[in-house]
């Protein structure tokens, strides 16, 4: 089993596949003055502000517990105008969502909660939320991070990996529950499997793992 344990799979601030998508938002509105994001779950709403200030009209979705808190993000930004909240709880994606159909779509982590089959169907859910053209980015939790240390479902295929994390990982990351980590390839058969036009994958140096799908 191979596995990184120096290196924090929790990666903050803006990482290379959200560069990848603001770069999206500005070459799209060079040539269209509509550009509208989907980004889910919120967190707290940086991205969603970096977004707003490229001129997308952006939606975040997240839990309906944390509206007031993402509403009040949202207006300290003095971002009411640009930045709309959507209830959603996975597997059940935002519907009617102001914006919709989007430009571009932004999945950071949340598709590991769920099993890999119910995965798949958020993801060709959401596919179909996009404009022809428009592009998903998802950000999972890598198998090959140092989540895995101790993780009893590593060697399960991927449509059976859905275990908790080994108490050490919980403790450390306050991730609780079962979860599926993924490989690269995992990633990619995922966006295939769901409909979509894979552009790319990537797996970071922390191990975990990045998507580009269009929808066709």
């Amino acid at each position: 089993m191979s596995t990184h344990s120096t290196v924090n799979p929790m990666e903050p601030g803006t990482d290379e596949l959200e560069r990848f998508a603001l770069e999206e938002c500005v070459k799209r509105h060079r040539f269209d003055n509509r550009v509208s994001v989907l980004i889910m779950p919120a967190g707290h709403c940086e991205l969603a502000t970096e977004f707003a200030r490229l001129g997308a009209q952006v939606t975040v979705a997240d839990n309906e517990a944390r509206r007031q808190d993402i509403n009040g993000r949202i207006l300290a930004a003095s971002m009411i105008n640009e930045i709309s909240f959507a209830p959603c709880t996975l597997p059940q994606p935002p519907e009617n969502s102001p914006g919709e159909p989007f430009d571009i779509i932004i999945v950071r982590r949340s598709l590991c909660g769920l099993p890999y089959a119910e995965a798949r169907q958020v993801v060709r859910e959401l596919l179909q939320k996009l404009r022809i053209g428009g592009k998903l980015y998802v950000s999972i939790l890598g198998l090959h991070s140092e989540l895995s240390e101790g993780y009893a479902c590593y060697d399960e295929d991927v449509e059976a990996r859905f275990c908790e994390l080994a108490p050490p990982m919980v403790k450390k990351y306050g991730i609780k529950g079962p979860v599926c980590l993924y490989s690269e390839r995992n990633l990619f058969m995922l966006l295939l499997e769901a409909g979509g036009s894979v552009l790319r994958t990537l797996t970071t140096t922390y191990g975990n793992v990045k998507g580009i799908a269009v929808r066709v």
